[in-house]
């Protein structure tokens, strides 16, 4: 009598990953089987190494050109011609992403910074108008205030936390507002919401080509701890490189939104060459997305901890982390921080400045600083964030150093200012480093 033996091929499982908690999409994806890649057999994706792809003939070879400049929505099953195009590491990667952050589609770059240039380059020309908040990345600042207005894009800095005077600050060639939230590096949060009802109402005075949309950098918070498109904004994107990747090994951005933007965006990539390599794809994939979840809950566990510390320690004189009730805006923290399972979600980022004026406050805070790279296990000087090793850095004269001193006063930067990106160390060994570094300052 023979046996039923059951068929392992895709054919015979249900495609639709339904009913699963989106931590667990983030490490099988969205589906049982992708239509990207079948490695039915493979418990881990397998990474792809090939440049150009074979094709059976040239009318397919001419279809896949034809189906990658389509701007219909036939990416689920591309003909692969040349790995800057599409690529299945690279597809799956984005397919999670799009998943994670609550958007219609994802399109991966090679860095942050290419994926921030990128969206901006389609939604803005020449003539065209772009507002952004005055606390920014130092590198997005500087491409702002230094390459943009060289081809005719006007940028104005302004503090979107005013919405009434961000509104004042609309122009008729306005097309972008751009914003982090939380903002790098002092964290203010800048509510989306709110902002959203207020481009509406100028939105609908205006046809579609010439409306405003809302670009947030969500690096700091991750898509553990916000999901900005469910808040109101148009484009949520990250640098791959800092939470999302997780390990510090790869560089990557990723842009997510409406599926109208694939076209453009995918033509921009293979016009200007940002592509993410699928070496780069495969560990944010396998390893970085699977375990944001897991690392982001222990992270800001520790953060919790480390900053209740440093907010009632003698020798500082604020300690800024959006889990406590002292941060100027905790309570638009508490709407917009949320994981996916409806809890409070603070994030792994820390900002905090030393007792004295800015001179003595910098003095301190290299004496601090200087002792953790010499002789701690557990902070490690370095820019980045993100990482499960915790990083400390002064923005100051390292990542924001490309805004001048006297703009990063004026914009909330203290000169004497530390950020701390907490990783999963055991924070019993976090907090005696720190506390035996304060010591050493008067």
């Amino acid at each position: 009598m023979k046996k039923n033996i059951k068929n392992d091929s895709k054919d015979s499982k249900k495609v639709a990953a339904k009913g699963y908690r989106v931590s667990s999409k983030l490490i099988h994806g969205p589906e049982l089987m992708t239509k990207q890649w079948d490695f039915s057999h493979h418990v881990v994706p397998p990474q792809s190494s090939s440049v150009t792809y074979a094709v059976s003939s040239a009318q397919r070879g001419a279809l896949g050109f034809i189906q990658f400049a389509s701007d219909k929505d036939v990416h689920k099953t591309p003909i692969l011609i040349y790995d800057r195009l599409e690529e299945p590491n690279r597809n799956m990667l984005e397919e999670r992403l799009a998943l994670a952050e609550g958007g219609e589609m994802a399109i991966a770059f090679t860095t942050g910074m290419a994926a921030i240039s990128a969206i901006l380059g389609v939604l803005t020309r020449t003539g065209e108008h772009i507002i952004a908040h005055h606390t920014l990345y130092g590198c997005t600042y500087s491409l702002l205030a230094n390459w943009f207005p060289r081809d005719g894009r006007g940028v104005t800095f302004t503090n979107l936390l005013d919405i009434e005077k961000v509104m004042r600050e609309i122009k008729k060639e306005t097309r972008v507002i751009y914003l982090e939230t939380p903002s790098n590096p002092i964290l203010e949060i800048i509510d989306i919401g709110e902002l959203r009802k207020a481009v509406d109402k100028i939105n609908a005075k205006r046809k579609k080509e010439e409306t405003i949309k809302i670009v947030v950098d969500n690096t700091f918070a991750t898509p553990f701890c916000q999901r900005p498109i469910s808040l109101g904004a148009d484009i949520s994107l990250a640098s791959l490189t800092k939470g999302i990747g997780g390990f510090g090994t790869d560089m990557g951005g990723i842009v997510v939104g409406p599926k109208e933007l694939r076209h453009p965006l995918m033509m921009y990539r293979k016009d200007f060459g940002g592509v993410l390599a699928p070496k780069s794809a495969w560990p944010t994939l396998v390893y970085g997305l699977p375990t944001l979840d897991v690392r982001m809950r222990k992270q800001q566990e520790t953060a919790m901890r480390v900053a209740s510390y440093l907010e009632n320690h003698p020798k500082v004189a604020r300690a800024i982390y959006p889990g406590l009730k002292s941060h100027p805006q905790y309570k638009i923290a508490r709407k917009q921080l949320i994981d996916c399972d409806g809890n409070f979600a603070p994030g792994s980022m820390l900002y905090f400045v030393l007792k004295g004026k800015p001179a003595v406050a910098w003095k301190s805070g290299s004496t601090i600083i200087d002792y953790l790279a010499e002789k701690s296990l557990v902070i490690t000087l370095a820019v980045s964030l993100g990482m499960i090793k915790t990083l400390i850095e002064h923005p100051s004269s390292m990542t924001h150093a490309a805004i001048p001193v006297e703009e990063q006063e004026k914009f909330g930067i203290d000169p004497g200012g530390i950020r701390l990106s907490i990783g999963i160390e055991d924070s019993c060994d976090i907090l005696n480093d720190l506390d035996t570094a304060l010591k050493l300052i008067k």
